[in-house]
Formats: C-alpha cells, structure tokens, sequence
C-alpha cells in the first residue's frame, strides 16, 4: 500500500533513502527531504507490504499531465519484482488521469505499467 509521506514518517523515509547512493551523504539525504516537504512539485511515497511496515520510499515528480518517478528504494529483504512492481502499479491505479514516466536509469519499471 502507498501513502504519501508526510512529517511523522520522515525519519522512516531517510532510512529508506539511505539505501540509495546519492542520499548515503547527510547533506543530500536532508536536502532531498526538505525540497519534498516544501512542495507541490515533489512528493514522496511510503510504500508498506502486507504488514504494517514500511519496505520501500518512491520519490515522484508531479505537473498537470505527468508524474515522473525519480527514484524507488526498497529495504534489502524486498529488492525483487514483484515489490516494485506492485509499488509503481498501485502508484498509477490511484492517478489514472496521470501518464507515469521515470528519469533515464528508471525505465525499466515501465515495463510493469505496459504489462497490465
């Protein structure tokens, strides 16, 4: 299931942030937390298995016609497809209007969209 992240998880989504190359830097992780918090634009994503935990962070880019995935991070125990695929997919059940699209080293979650 996703939901928005919002103030009380935000040290739930540095975790998951951390797992990612570009927010293993302090500075980088924080930034990349407070330009989501900040807008409309940028938003991110807790995504929670069939228990309550968190697994996964999806970090997305918002305008009138797009979302764009920037990035997906899952937990170690749940780096397989079927997590991410289930993630993307429930992300554009719940914005039909939306095209999903992704930044270039991303594109190959499109292929869970196509599938459906």
């Amino acid at each position: 299931m996703l939901i928005e992240c919002k103030n009380d998880k935000e040290k739930v989504a540095m975790g998951l942030l951390s797992y990612l190359p570009d927010f293993k830097n302090l500075a980088n992780l924080k930034d990349e937390i407070r330009l989501n918090k900040n807008s409309k634009e940028f938003r991110l994503f807790l995504y929670r298995d069939h228990n309550p935990n968190f697994v996964g962070v999806i970090g997305t880019q918002w305008d009138e016609q797009f979302i764009v995935i920037r990035y997906i991070s899952l937990a170690p125990d749940y780096r397989k497809k079927k997590y991410e695929e289930q993630a993307i997919c429930e992300l554009a059940a719940g914005n039909p209007q939306k095209k999903i699209t992704t930044v270039p080293e991303y594109v190959y979650l499109m292929k869970y969209l196509k599938q459906k």
